[in-house]
């Protein structure tokens, strides 16, 4: 740094009070630069330039295959990237990453097997094989642990008519093995499934049945909790369960304390005033214990207008919760969470008129962008947040284009 070789120059051309003098402007300067410099950092988007970017993957089931997506970490921006063969008649629609990112698994609906996939350094894939899996696999999700993979079978071979697939993960090679007394039945035809962030909970939407079931999962860490008994892998209904949520219960997503979950119903009518809106969200309370549902004071909850939200995210601080609707018109909804007891308060400016769709909805790991895939554009909608007031703003190139609808989208952490 030039300026503090001239400083001290000066410095030392000087005597008494004037090096006195000097120095306490050479500290001021000092003190000015580094209060400058921190503004720099701590103004904005809440990204820097030298963010660190990410991969990701979506799903592509009218052509059979996964595209690589490439992060900017700095704006958010998405590159496609290439795609693994056009399949037919197999039907990718879930998919799971494993924390390594040494694995991506698919659940492909209509061949009714999973699918793995190895990943290169620059995140490529190469198919290693697939096995056989449940009737209509749909959804699939691992573990926080990275020891297991689960797929919800909208049509399984139970009473109930759906179940949970559990597969333990060779951490070596990517390879599964189902559990004993894999698989778990779920109710009828679950769709959506996620882990709580402790892992000790699962839970699944039962569209059919406005419902939303729950279960306690025990790894090997949790093995000595009272439900497990000493086994692991296993999922163990949670009582109470299945809980009403409502028309059509889609999609789920948890806040970041594990204490409240939300479920987007994209055909549940209203009460005045908000009739005019079609569609609303359950919000529940999580006991931390049992994983047991209690509805929160105030659910549903509904926006001012816009019609069937079907996807659904919460902000990585735990402070917004966002449900959106297909379209451009009140098409996304946000709500801040209140800490005390997780009700839902709308903010201002929501419902948002931006381009969006139902089929997911999911942030970054930094917490910096929504991602929200879209039906009639093809792609996937980029937005960025106001951490302050929740409202999203485009990204510069969104919507992203894949040729085809993505059907669901990981990001590696």
């Amino acid at each position: 740094m030039s300026f503090l070789r001239a400083a001290r120059a000066a410095l030392a051309g000087q005597s008494g009070v004037c090096r006195m003098l000097a120095a306490v402007t050479v500290v001021t300067v000092l003190v000015i630069i580094i209060v400058l410099a921190g503004l720099s950092v701590s103004c904005g988007n809440g990204s820097s330039s030298s963010a660190a970017g990410h991969i990701a993957y979506a799903t592509l089931p009218s052509n059979g295959s996964v595209v690589l997506l490439q992060i900017n970490g700095a704006t958010g921006a998405i590159t496609v990237g290439g795609s693994t063969p056009t399949t037919g008649g197999v039907s990718p629609n879930g998919l799971a990453l494993h924390p390594s990112r040494q694995f991506l698994y698919t659940a492909d609906s209509r061949a009714d097997t999973i699918s793995i996939f190895s990943v290169a350094n620059d995140g490529t894939l190469s198919f290693t094989n697939s096995i056989p899996a449940g009737n209509g696999p749909d959804q699939a999700v691992i573990d926080p642990s990275g020891q297991y993979l689960l797929v919800t079978d909208n049509f399984g071979n139970n009473p109930t008519g759906g179940d949970i697939s559990v597969y333990s993960i060779d951490v070596g090679s990517g390879a599964l093995t189902e559990v004993a007394g894999s698989p778990f039945p779920a109710d009828a035809n679950p769709t959506s499934i996620l882990f709580t962030h402790s892992g000790k909970f699962v839970y699944v939407t039962n569209p059919g049945l406005g419902d939303v079931t729950g279960f306690a999962f025990c790894p090997p860490a949790l093995a000595s909790e009272p439900q497990c008994s000493g086994a692991t892998g296993v999922l163990t209904p949670v009582p109470g369960t299945p809980a009403s949520s409502g028309s059509g219960a889609a999609a789920l997503a948890v806040d970041a304390s594990d204490q409240f979950l939300y479920v987007v119903n994209p055909s549940a009518s209203n009460p005045p005033p908000f009739q005019a809106t079609t569609g609303n969200i359950s919000a529940f309370n999580i006991d931390p214990n049992t994983g047991a549902l209690t509805p929160i004071l105030g659910s549903p909850f509904a926006s001012t207008s816009g019609n069937g939200p079907a996807a659904i995210a919460v902000d990585p601080t735990g402070r917004f919760v966002y449900a959106v609707t297909p379209g451009s018109s009140a098409s996304i909804w946000c709500f801040a969470i209140t800490p005390t007891n997780g009700e839902l308060v709308e903010v201002s400016g929501s419902p948002f008129s931006l381009a969006a769709g139902v089929q997911f909805a999911l942030f970054d790991p930094s917490g910096n962008f929504l991602y929200i895939g879209s039906v009639s554009g093809k792609g996937i909608e980029g937005y960025t947040y106001n951490p302050s007031t929740g409202e999203p703003k485009i990204i510069t190139g969104s919507p992203f284009s894949t040729a085809t609808t993505p059907w669901n989208m990981v990001l590696s952490e």
